[in-house]
Protein backbone atom coordinates (compact mmCIF):
# COMPACT_ATOMS: atom_id res chain seq x y z
CA UNK A 1 0.00 0.00 0.00
CA UNK A 2 3.19 2.02 0.93
CA UNK A 3 4.45 1.91 -2.84
CA UNK A 4 1.13 2.14 -4.53
CA UNK A 5 0.88 5.97 -2.52
CA UNK A 6 4.00 6.47 -3.08
CA UNK A 7 3.76 5.18 -7.32
CA UNK A 8 0.86 7.82 -7.05
CA UNK A 9 2.38 10.67 -5.48
CA UNK A 10 5.12 10.46 -7.87
CA UNK A 11 2.96 10.26 -11.26
CA UNK A 12 0.77 13.75 -9.71
CA UNK A 13 4.61 15.09 -9.19
CA UNK A 14 5.68 14.56 -12.50
CA UNK A 15 2.60 15.91 -14.09
CA UNK A 16 2.92 18.65 -11.85
CA UNK A 17 7.05 19.59 -12.98
CA UNK A 18 6.05 19.53 -16.59
CA UNK A 19 4.19 22.98 -16.06
CA UNK A 20 7.33 24.29 -14.14
CA UNK A 21 8.67 24.98 -17.50
CA UNK A 22 6.79 28.20 -17.44
CA UNK A 23 5.81 26.94 -21.37
CA UNK A 24 3.19 24.58 -20.83
CA UNK A 25 0.34 26.58 -20.83
CA UNK A 26 0.84 27.00 -24.15
CA UNK A 27 2.19 23.68 -25.53
CA UNK A 28 5.17 25.93 -27.41
CA UNK A 29 8.00 25.21 -25.99
CA UNK A 30 9.55 29.13 -24.94
CA UNK A 31 12.94 29.78 -26.48
CA UNK A 32 14.84 31.51 -23.00
CA UNK A 33 13.47 33.71 -20.33
CA UNK A 34 14.52 35.97 -17.24
CA UNK A 35 14.17 34.02 -14.16
CA UNK A 36 13.92 36.13 -11.02
CA UNK A 37 12.41 33.69 -8.65
CA UNK A 38 14.34 32.53 -5.78
CA UNK A 39 14.08 28.95 -6.68
CA UNK A 40 12.79 27.45 -10.09
CA UNK A 41 12.47 23.96 -12.32
CA UNK A 42 12.48 24.40 -15.89
CA UNK A 43 11.23 21.34 -18.50
CA UNK A 44 12.75 22.65 -21.55
CA UNK A 45 11.67 20.73 -24.79
CA UNK A 46 13.60 22.38 -28.33
CA UNK A 47 13.21 21.41 -31.73
CA UNK A 48 15.80 21.52 -34.00
CA UNK A 49 18.41 24.37 -34.94
CA UNK A 50 17.59 26.52 -31.58
CA UNK A 51 19.30 28.72 -29.99
CA UNK A 52 17.54 29.78 -26.71
CA UNK A 53 19.43 32.02 -23.40
CA UNK A 54 17.95 31.57 -19.83
CA UNK A 55 19.39 34.57 -17.59
CA UNK A 56 19.05 34.19 -13.62
CA UNK A 57 19.44 37.14 -11.80
CA UNK A 58 19.61 37.05 -7.88
CA UNK A 59 18.73 40.05 -5.66
CA UNK A 60 20.32 39.02 -2.15
CA UNK A 61 23.86 37.88 -1.25
CA UNK A 62 23.41 34.10 -2.37
CA UNK A 63 25.21 32.21 -4.44
CA UNK A 64 22.81 30.34 -7.78
CA UNK A 65 23.47 26.68 -8.02
CA UNK A 66 22.13 25.38 -11.28
CA UNK A 67 21.65 21.13 -12.16
CA UNK A 68 21.07 20.21 -15.20
CA UNK A 69 19.45 16.60 -13.92
CA UNK A 70 18.14 15.66 -17.27
CA UNK A 71 19.90 16.30 -20.86
CA UNK A 72 18.69 14.63 -23.76
CA UNK A 73 20.21 15.34 -27.26
CA UNK A 74 19.71 14.15 -30.64
CA UNK A 75 21.66 10.53 -31.33
CA UNK A 76 24.35 12.31 -33.91
CA UNK A 77 25.06 14.86 -31.48
CA UNK A 78 28.77 16.62 -30.76
CA UNK A 79 29.70 19.03 -28.38
CA UNK A 80 30.23 21.14 -31.80
CA UNK A 81 26.63 20.96 -32.96
CA UNK A 82 24.55 21.28 -29.67
CA UNK A 83 25.00 21.45 -26.03
CA UNK A 84 24.34 24.10 -22.86
CA UNK A 85 26.87 26.53 -22.22
CA UNK A 86 26.98 27.96 -18.77
CA UNK A 87 28.47 31.58 -18.33
CA UNK A 88 29.32 32.89 -15.27
CA UNK A 89 27.62 36.22 -15.57
CA UNK A 90 24.75 38.22 -17.05
CA UNK A 91 25.58 37.18 -20.70
CA UNK A 92 27.33 34.96 -22.93
CA UNK A 93 29.86 37.71 -23.32
CA UNK A 94 31.07 36.27 -19.16
CA UNK A 95 33.38 34.09 -18.49
CA UNK A 96 32.22 30.13 -19.57
CA UNK A 97 31.21 28.64 -16.58
CA UNK A 98 31.04 24.94 -18.04
CA UNK A 99 29.39 22.90 -21.05
CA UNK A 100 27.13 20.20 -20.95
CA UNK A 101 26.84 18.05 -24.01
CA UNK A 102 25.59 14.34 -25.18
CA UNK A 103 28.99 13.17 -24.01
CA UNK A 104 28.72 14.87 -20.28
CA UNK A 105 29.19 11.43 -17.90
CA UNK A 106 28.02 13.38 -14.80
CA UNK A 107 24.85 15.18 -13.48
CA UNK A 108 25.87 18.71 -14.21
CA UNK A 109 25.74 21.14 -10.94
CA UNK A 110 27.22 24.54 -11.62
CA UNK A 111 27.33 27.60 -8.93
CA UNK A 112 27.69 31.01 -9.85
CA UNK A 113 30.76 33.31 -8.29
CA UNK A 114 28.63 36.78 -9.43
CA UNK A 115 24.77 37.83 -9.23
CA UNK A 116 23.88 36.69 -12.31
CA UNK A 117 24.37 33.37 -14.27
CA UNK A 118 23.49 32.83 -17.98
CA UNK A 119 22.78 29.20 -19.96
CA UNK A 120 22.36 28.79 -23.77
CA UNK A 121 21.22 25.81 -25.05
CA UNK A 122 21.49 25.34 -29.10
CA UNK A 123 20.29 22.16 -30.77
CA UNK A 124 21.81 21.06 -34.30
CA UNK A 125 19.49 20.15 -37.82
CA UNK A 126 18.28 16.95 -37.00
CA UNK A 127 14.64 16.71 -37.05
CA UNK A 128 14.59 15.45 -33.06
CA UNK A 129 12.83 16.59 -29.76
CA UNK A 130 15.84 17.45 -27.31
CA UNK A 131 14.43 17.06 -23.65
CA UNK A 132 15.99 18.99 -20.88
CA UNK A 133 14.97 19.33 -17.15
CA UNK A 134 16.91 21.98 -15.07
CA UNK A 135 16.53 23.70 -11.75
CA UNK A 136 17.85 26.34 -9.73
CA UNK A 137 17.94 27.80 -6.36
CA UNK A 138 19.30 30.41 -4.53
CA UNK A 139 21.25 29.16 -1.13
CA UNK A 140 24.19 30.83 1.46
CA UNK A 141 27.58 29.09 0.95
CA UNK A 142 28.76 27.04 3.88
CA UNK A 143 25.06 26.63 5.67
CA UNK A 144 24.51 22.91 4.06
CA UNK A 145 26.51 21.08 6.73
CA UNK A 146 26.47 18.07 5.10
CA UNK A 147 28.96 15.42 2.79
CA UNK A 148 32.79 15.62 3.85
CA UNK A 149 36.18 13.89 3.45
CA UNK A 150 35.69 10.24 4.43
CA UNK A 151 39.18 7.90 4.74
CA UNK A 152 40.17 4.19 5.37
CA UNK A 153 39.57 0.74 4.85
CA UNK A 154 35.73 0.95 5.63
CA UNK A 155 33.16 3.47 7.04
CA UNK A 156 29.52 4.26 7.57
CA UNK A 157 27.74 7.71 5.88
CA UNK A 158 23.74 8.66 5.94
CA UNK A 159 21.97 11.52 3.90
CA UNK A 160 21.51 14.81 6.55
CA UNK A 161 18.62 13.73 9.41
CA UNK A 162 18.09 10.26 8.39
CA UNK A 163 15.99 8.45 9.43
CA UNK A 164 13.70 11.62 9.50
CA UNK A 165 12.73 13.40 6.14
CA UNK A 166 16.37 14.91 4.64
CA UNK A 167 15.98 18.76 3.98
CA UNK A 168 15.28 20.46 0.31
CA UNK A 169 17.69 22.45 -1.61
CA UNK A 170 20.40 20.34 -0.19
CA UNK A 171 23.35 19.32 -2.30
CA UNK A 172 25.94 17.01 -0.60
CA UNK A 173 29.38 15.40 -1.55
CA UNK A 174 31.29 12.96 0.05
CA UNK A 175 34.58 12.12 -0.86
CA UNK A 176 35.44 8.44 -0.58
CA UNK A 177 39.52 7.45 -0.32
CA UNK A 178 40.63 4.14 0.73
CA UNK A 179 43.76 2.77 1.39
CA UNK A 180 46.04 2.62 -2.14
CA UNK A 181 45.91 -0.01 -4.94
CA UNK A 182 42.76 -1.16 -3.14
CA UNK A 183 39.08 -0.53 -4.78
CA UNK A 184 35.85 0.74 -2.97
CA UNK A 185 32.73 -1.73 -2.67
CA UNK A 186 29.81 1.17 -1.93
CA UNK A 187 26.13 -0.34 -0.29
CA UNK A 188 23.20 1.35 0.49
CA UNK A 189 21.46 -0.82 3.01
CA UNK A 190 18.70 1.70 3.34
CA UNK A 191 17.69 4.27 0.58
CA UNK A 192 14.20 5.84 0.05
CA UNK A 193 13.98 9.34 -1.86
CA UNK A 194 11.85 10.86 -3.99
CA UNK A 195 10.89 8.67 -7.04
CA UNK A 196 10.70 10.74 -10.49
CA UNK A 197 11.11 9.36 -14.26
CA UNK A 198 14.72 9.81 -15.05
CA UNK A 199 15.62 10.48 -11.16
CA UNK A 200 14.98 14.55 -11.96
CA UNK A 201 13.95 15.68 -8.75
CA UNK A 202 15.98 14.07 -5.60
CA UNK A 203 18.55 11.49 -6.75
CA UNK A 204 21.80 10.22 -5.43
CA UNK A 205 25.09 10.07 -7.65
CA UNK A 206 28.01 7.57 -8.06
CA UNK A 207 31.17 8.28 -9.38
CA UNK A 208 34.16 6.78 -10.31
CA UNK A 209 36.68 8.76 -8.53
CA UNK A 210 38.25 11.51 -6.62
CA UNK A 211 35.51 14.14 -8.20
CA UNK A 212 32.44 14.23 -9.87
CA UNK A 213 34.25 14.38 -13.20
CA UNK A 214 35.61 10.81 -12.98
CA UNK A 215 32.92 9.34 -14.48
CA UNK A 216 29.41 8.32 -13.72
CA UNK A 217 28.67 4.82 -12.03
CA UNK A 218 24.56 5.34 -11.89
CA UNK A 219 21.92 7.63 -10.49
CA UNK A 220 19.49 6.54 -8.27
CA UNK A 221 15.98 7.75 -7.04
CA UNK A 222 12.82 5.96 -5.22
CA UNK A 223 13.34 2.86 -3.28
CA UNK A 224 15.94 0.30 -3.84
CA UNK A 225 19.29 -1.14 -2.01
CA UNK A 226 21.79 0.02 -4.94
CA UNK A 227 25.64 -1.53 -4.47
CA UNK A 228 28.55 0.27 -6.76
CA UNK A 229 32.29 -0.64 -7.56
CA UNK A 230 35.23 1.36 -8.23
CA UNK A 231 37.72 1.31 -10.29
CA UNK A 232 40.69 2.50 -7.47
CA UNK A 233 40.70 3.63 -4.24
CA UNK A 234 38.46 6.67 -4.63
CA UNK A 235 34.83 7.05 -5.13
CA UNK A 236 32.61 10.21 -5.09
CA UNK A 237 28.44 10.01 -3.85
CA UNK A 238 26.24 13.12 -4.41
CA UNK A 239 22.91 13.74 -2.78
CA UNK A 240 21.00 16.29 -4.81
CA UNK A 241 17.06 17.51 -3.26
CA UNK A 242 14.86 19.77 -4.86
CA UNK A 243 11.79 21.42 -2.60
CA UNK A 244 8.82 19.22 -2.49
CA UNK A 245 8.39 15.83 -1.10
CA UNK A 246 11.47 14.59 1.65
CA UNK A 247 11.66 11.10 2.43
CA UNK A 248 13.68 9.30 4.87
CA UNK A 249 16.86 9.48 2.60
CA UNK A 250 19.64 6.75 2.85
CA UNK A 251 22.02 4.84 5.17
CA UNK A 252 25.30 3.16 3.67
CA UNK A 253 28.66 1.79 4.12
CA UNK A 254 31.76 1.24 2.18
CA UNK A 255 34.70 -1.68 2.33
CA UNK A 256 38.27 -1.85 0.16
CA UNK A 257 39.38 -4.61 -0.89
CA UNK A 258 43.10 -5.11 -2.58
CA UNK A 259 42.86 -4.37 -6.10
CA UNK A 260 44.89 -7.49 -8.33
CA UNK A 261 46.21 -4.63 -11.29
CA UNK A 262 46.81 -1.00 -10.68
CA UNK A 263 47.73 1.79 -13.16
CA UNK A 264 49.93 4.85 -13.08
CA UNK A 265 49.47 8.16 -15.64
CA UNK A 266 52.24 10.54 -15.44
CA UNK A 267 52.60 12.84 -18.16
CA UNK A 268 54.99 11.21 -20.40
CA UNK A 269 54.21 7.23 -19.52
CA UNK A 270 51.64 4.98 -18.57
CA UNK A 271 52.72 1.89 -15.56
CA UNK A 272 50.67 -1.11 -15.57
CA UNK A 273 51.16 -3.34 -12.45
CA UNK A 274 50.21 -6.84 -12.35
CA UNK A 275 50.47 -9.44 -9.53
CA UNK A 276 51.48 -13.26 -9.99
CA UNK A 277 48.44 -14.10 -8.16
CA UNK A 278 45.92 -12.48 -9.37
CA UNK A 279 47.31 -13.98 -12.53
CA UNK A 280 47.47 -17.21 -11.72
CA UNK A 281 43.75 -17.28 -10.65
CA UNK A 282 42.99 -16.23 -14.05
CA UNK A 283 45.07 -19.16 -15.42
CA UNK A 284 47.43 -17.02 -16.91
CA UNK A 285 51.16 -17.18 -16.48
CA UNK A 286 53.59 -13.58 -17.46
CA UNK A 287 54.46 -15.25 -20.51
CA UNK A 288 50.77 -14.78 -21.78
CA UNK A 289 50.67 -11.06 -21.71
CA UNK A 290 50.51 -9.37 -24.71
CA UNK A 291 50.12 -5.30 -25.40
CA UNK A 292 48.69 -3.74 -28.62
CA UNK A 293 51.89 -3.46 -29.62
CA UNK A 294 53.48 -7.22 -28.84
CA UNK A 295 56.79 -6.03 -29.39
CA UNK A 296 56.53 -4.30 -25.89
CA UNK A 297 57.45 -6.98 -23.23
CA UNK A 298 56.70 -6.75 -19.12
CA UNK A 299 60.09 -6.56 -16.48
CA UNK A 300 58.78 -9.84 -15.23
CA UNK A 301 59.02 -9.36 -11.22
CA UNK A 302 56.76 -10.14 -8.86
CA UNK A 303 54.31 -8.03 -9.41
CA UNK A 304 54.57 -7.93 -13.21
CA UNK A 305 55.22 -4.81 -14.56
CA UNK A 306 54.60 -2.43 -18.18
CA UNK A 307 56.04 0.86 -18.32
CA UNK A 308 55.89 2.41 -21.37
CA UNK A 309 55.71 6.23 -22.59
CA UNK A 310 52.38 7.55 -23.72
CA UNK A 311 53.23 7.34 -27.80
CA UNK A 312 54.55 3.90 -27.59
CA UNK A 313 53.58 0.34 -27.76
CA UNK A 314 50.61 0.62 -29.73
CA UNK A 315 48.78 3.03 -27.42
CA UNK A 316 45.43 4.59 -28.95
CA UNK A 317 44.83 8.18 -28.18
CA UNK A 318 41.50 9.03 -29.11
CA UNK A 319 40.31 13.07 -29.05
CA UNK A 320 36.95 13.46 -27.10
CA UNK A 321 36.03 16.99 -27.48
CA UNK A 322 36.43 17.40 -23.42
CA UNK A 323 39.13 15.39 -22.83
CA UNK A 324 41.53 13.22 -24.79
CA UNK A 325 41.94 9.54 -23.87
CA UNK A 326 44.83 7.10 -23.94
CA UNK A 327 44.16 3.22 -23.88
CA UNK A 328 45.93 0.53 -24.27
CA UNK A 329 45.25 -3.44 -23.67
CA UNK A 330 46.78 -6.17 -22.63
CA UNK A 331 45.63 -9.35 -23.95
CA UNK A 332 45.72 -12.78 -21.43
CA UNK A 333 45.75 -15.51 -23.57
CA UNK A 334 45.41 -18.68 -21.61
CA UNK A 335 48.28 -21.20 -21.25
CA UNK A 336 47.05 -23.90 -23.78
CA UNK A 337 45.46 -21.51 -26.29
CA UNK A 338 46.29 -23.76 -29.03
CA UNK A 339 43.37 -26.01 -26.87
CA UNK A 340 40.60 -23.30 -26.32
CA UNK A 341 40.00 -19.90 -27.90
CA UNK A 342 38.85 -18.05 -24.81
CA UNK A 343 40.18 -14.75 -24.12
CA UNK A 344 40.45 -11.99 -21.66
CA UNK A 345 41.74 -8.38 -21.50
CA UNK A 346 42.77 -5.87 -19.34
CA UNK A 347 42.08 -2.43 -20.98
CA UNK A 348 44.26 0.80 -19.19
CA UNK A 349 43.46 4.21 -20.04
CA UNK A 350 44.53 7.74 -18.72
CA UNK A 351 42.57 10.75 -19.24
CA UNK A 352 43.34 13.95 -19.88
CA UNK A 353 40.88 16.81 -18.67
CA UNK A 354 41.26 20.79 -17.75
CA UNK A 355 40.97 19.66 -13.53
CA UNK A 356 42.94 21.02 -10.96
CA UNK A 357 42.22 18.67 -8.16
CA UNK A 358 45.00 17.59 -6.81
CA UNK A 359 43.64 14.23 -6.00
CA UNK A 360 44.35 13.02 -9.40
CA UNK A 361 47.16 11.24 -10.15
CA UNK A 362 49.54 12.69 -12.79
CA UNK A 363 49.54 16.37 -14.23
CA UNK A 364 50.84 18.67 -16.88
CA UNK A 365 51.08 22.20 -16.04
CA UNK A 366 51.10 25.31 -18.71
CA UNK A 367 53.78 28.20 -17.75
CA UNK A 368 53.97 31.38 -19.06
CA UNK A 369 56.94 33.71 -18.82
CA UNK A 370 58.31 36.89 -21.03
CA UNK A 371 61.79 36.49 -22.14
CA UNK A 372 64.71 38.88 -22.98
CA UNK A 373 64.61 38.56 -27.03
CA UNK A 374 62.54 36.45 -29.53
CA UNK A 375 65.01 33.73 -29.45
CA UNK A 376 63.24 32.73 -26.49
CA UNK A 377 66.37 31.31 -24.72
CA UNK A 378 66.26 33.31 -22.01
CA UNK A 379 63.08 33.53 -19.71
CA UNK A 380 62.79 37.10 -17.10
CA UNK A 381 63.80 35.47 -14.14
CA UNK A 382 62.47 38.23 -11.24
CA UNK A 383 59.48 40.61 -10.53
CA UNK A 384 58.39 42.59 -11.48
CA UNK A 385 59.91 43.08 -14.81
CA UNK A 386 61.01 46.46 -14.91
CA UNK A 387 61.18 47.97 -18.79
CA UNK A 388 61.12 51.00 -21.00
CA UNK A 389 57.91 52.48 -22.31
CA UNK A 390 57.34 50.81 -26.00
CA UNK A 391 59.55 48.49 -25.48
CA UNK A 392 59.33 45.12 -27.14
CA UNK A 393 57.92 42.73 -24.67
CA UNK A 394 58.28 38.71 -25.38
CA UNK A 395 56.00 36.35 -24.31
CA UNK A 396 55.56 32.52 -24.58
CA UNK A 397 53.27 29.88 -23.21
CA UNK A 398 54.75 26.46 -22.85
CA UNK A 399 52.39 23.21 -22.87
CA UNK A 400 54.58 20.61 -20.24
CA UNK A 401 53.62 17.25 -22.15
CA UNK A 402 55.63 14.82 -24.40
CA UNK A 403 52.86 14.35 -26.96
CA UNK A 404 53.98 16.01 -29.85
CA UNK A 405 50.50 15.82 -31.03
CA UNK A 406 49.12 18.77 -28.43
CA UNK A 407 49.25 22.59 -29.77
CA UNK A 408 49.02 25.52 -28.01
CA UNK A 409 46.83 28.04 -28.85
CA UNK A 410 46.85 31.95 -27.11
CA UNK A 411 43.31 32.76 -27.87
CA UNK A 412 42.95 35.91 -25.42
CA UNK A 413 45.58 38.14 -23.55
CA UNK A 414 44.23 41.05 -21.09
CA UNK A 415 46.10 43.66 -19.59
CA UNK A 416 45.10 45.50 -16.28
CA UNK A 417 46.53 47.53 -13.21
CA UNK A 418 44.65 45.30 -10.92
CA UNK A 419 45.88 41.72 -9.99
CA UNK A 420 42.50 40.48 -9.80
CA UNK A 421 41.54 41.68 -13.48
CA UNK A 422 38.69 43.84 -12.51
CA UNK A 423 37.02 46.39 -14.63
CA UNK A 424 39.88 47.78 -16.30
CA UNK A 425 41.52 46.24 -18.63
CA UNK A 426 43.42 46.53 -22.44
CA UNK A 427 42.69 44.02 -24.72
CA UNK A 428 46.10 42.60 -26.85
CA UNK A 429 44.42 39.82 -28.17
CA UNK A 430 40.88 38.25 -27.88
CA UNK A 431 39.42 35.55 -29.78
CA UNK A 432 42.80 34.95 -31.34
CA UNK A 433 42.49 38.35 -33.27
CA UNK A 434 45.39 40.75 -32.43
CA UNK A 435 43.48 44.07 -31.01
CA UNK A 436 46.46 45.77 -30.32
CA UNK A 437 48.65 47.13 -33.82
CA UNK A 438 51.78 46.44 -31.77
CA UNK A 439 50.85 42.34 -31.26
CA UNK A 440 53.01 39.93 -33.17
CA UNK A 441 51.86 36.16 -32.91
CA UNK A 442 54.41 33.63 -34.10
CA UNK A 443 53.86 30.25 -36.02
CA UNK A 444 53.33 27.25 -34.10
CA UNK A 445 56.57 26.31 -32.49
CA UNK A 446 56.37 22.28 -30.91
CA UNK A 447 54.29 22.76 -27.66
CA UNK A 448 54.90 26.81 -27.40
CA UNK A 449 52.49 29.42 -28.25
CA UNK A 450 54.66 32.97 -28.79
CA UNK A 451 53.86 36.37 -29.23
CA UNK A 452 55.36 39.60 -28.71
CA UNK A 453 53.86 43.48 -28.40
CA UNK A 454 55.27 47.12 -26.94
CA UNK A 455 54.86 48.19 -23.26
CA UNK A 456 51.65 49.86 -23.38
CA UNK A 457 50.24 53.22 -22.39
CA UNK A 458 48.72 51.57 -19.01
CA UNK A 459 52.36 52.15 -17.93
CA UNK A 460 51.93 56.31 -18.20
CA UNK A 461 49.01 55.99 -15.62
CA UNK A 462 49.38 52.87 -13.38
CA UNK A 463 52.56 51.84 -11.49
CA UNK A 464 51.95 48.37 -12.52
CA UNK A 465 50.45 46.12 -14.84
CA UNK A 466 49.70 42.32 -15.23
CA UNK A 467 48.73 39.91 -18.09
CA UNK A 468 46.41 37.32 -18.01
CA UNK A 469 46.13 35.11 -21.08
CA UNK A 470 43.27 32.11 -21.96
CA UNK A 471 45.37 29.08 -23.57
CA UNK A 472 43.51 26.71 -25.25
CA UNK A 473 45.35 23.17 -26.03
CA UNK A 474 44.31 21.68 -29.57
CA UNK A 475 45.54 18.38 -30.77
CA UNK A 476 47.23 19.04 -33.83
CA UNK A 477 45.16 15.73 -35.95
CA UNK A 478 42.12 18.05 -35.75
CA UNK A 479 41.87 20.07 -38.66
CA UNK A 480 38.86 22.36 -37.63
CA UNK A 481 41.07 23.00 -34.35
CA UNK A 482 40.49 26.46 -32.66
CA UNK A 483 44.31 26.91 -33.78
CA UNK A 484 43.19 26.11 -37.22
CA UNK A 485 40.75 28.30 -37.26
CA UNK A 486 42.80 31.40 -35.99
CA UNK A 487 40.95 34.88 -35.65
CA UNK A 488 37.32 34.31 -35.59
CA UNK A 489 34.45 36.18 -34.76
CA UNK A 490 32.57 35.89 -31.15
CA UNK A 491 29.29 35.15 -33.37
CA UNK A 492 31.31 31.82 -34.58
CA UNK A 493 33.66 31.13 -31.70
CA UNK A 494 31.63 28.13 -29.94
CA UNK A 495 31.63 25.87 -33.08
CA UNK A 496 35.35 25.80 -32.86
CA UNK A 497 36.29 22.26 -31.16
CA UNK A 498 39.12 22.28 -28.45
CA UNK A 499 40.18 20.30 -26.00
CA UNK A 500 40.96 22.33 -22.76
CA UNK A 501 40.86 25.81 -22.41
CA UNK A 502 42.75 27.73 -19.72
CA UNK A 503 43.95 30.68 -18.01
CA UNK A 504 47.51 32.14 -16.57
CA UNK A 505 49.12 35.22 -15.06
CA UNK A 506 52.09 36.74 -15.26
CA UNK A 507 53.45 40.07 -13.84
CA UNK A 508 53.77 42.85 -12.74
CA UNK A 509 55.82 44.74 -15.28
CA UNK A 510 56.69 48.33 -14.18
CA UNK A 511 58.76 51.25 -15.71
CA UNK A 512 62.57 51.17 -15.11
CA UNK A 513 61.97 54.63 -13.95
CA UNK A 514 60.71 52.94 -10.60
CA UNK A 515 63.72 50.86 -10.86
CA UNK A 516 66.12 52.89 -8.99
CA UNK A 517 63.39 52.81 -5.92
CA UNK A 518 62.78 48.99 -5.69
CA UNK A 519 66.86 48.31 -6.04
CA UNK A 520 66.86 50.52 -2.62
CA UNK A 521 64.22 48.75 -0.71
CA UNK A 522 65.68 44.97 -2.13
CA UNK A 523 62.30 43.88 -2.55
CA UNK A 524 62.07 41.48 -5.80
CA UNK A 525 61.66 38.11 -6.51
CA UNK A 526 61.31 35.20 -9.00
CA UNK A 527 58.70 35.79 -11.23
CA UNK A 528 55.63 33.96 -10.65
CA UNK A 529 52.90 32.85 -13.22
CA UNK A 530 49.49 30.88 -11.84
CA UNK A 531 49.50 27.44 -13.28
CA UNK A 532 46.02 25.63 -14.71
CA UNK A 533 46.85 22.21 -14.71
CA UNK A 534 45.55 19.56 -16.98
CA UNK A 535 45.73 16.43 -15.25
CA UNK A 536 45.72 12.33 -15.96
CA UNK A 537 43.52 10.26 -14.14
CA UNK A 538 44.12 6.43 -14.30
CA UNK A 539 41.16 3.73 -15.00
CA UNK A 540 41.26 0.26 -15.47
CA UNK A 541 38.70 -1.85 -17.26
CA UNK A 542 38.99 -5.40 -16.82
CA UNK A 543 37.19 -7.47 -18.81
CA UNK A 544 37.85 -11.26 -17.62
CA UNK A 545 36.75 -13.34 -19.30
CA UNK A 546 34.69 -12.17 -22.69
CA UNK A 547 34.10 -15.52 -24.01
CA UNK A 548 35.12 -13.87 -27.67
CA UNK A 549 36.10 -16.02 -30.20
CA UNK A 550 39.51 -14.89 -31.48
Amino acid sequence: MEHEAFTAREHLRDILASCFCGCCSTGVPRCGASLHQPNKALRIQLNANASCIWKIQRDANQTIRLIFSYFKFAPSSSCESESIKVFDGPSTDSPLLGQVCDGTDAVPVLESSSDSLTFLITTNSEAFTQNFFVYYYFFHQGTENCGGQLTGPNGTFSSPNYPAPYPQFRHCVWHIQAPRNSKINLQFQDFFLELDRNCQLDFTAVYDGPTTDSGLLGKVCGRAQPTFESSSNTMTVVLSTDDTNSYRGFSAQYSSVPLPATLTCSPYSMKIVLSKSYLASLGFSEADLQLNDPSCRPVVTDPVIFSFPLASCGIIKKDEGHRITYTNTISLAPAGSTITRQRSTIIAQCRMKNNENREIMGRYNITMAFYQSDSFSKPIQYAPYYVDLNQTLFAEATLHCTDPNLQVFIDTCTASPEPDFGSLTYDLIRSGCNKDDTVVTYPAFENHGRFKFRAFRFLQSFPSVYLQCDIVICDSNNTNSRRARGCISRQKRDISPYTWQTNTVVGPIRLKRDLRAAEHSGKREKMKNKYSFVCTSPRFIVGIPDNEDS
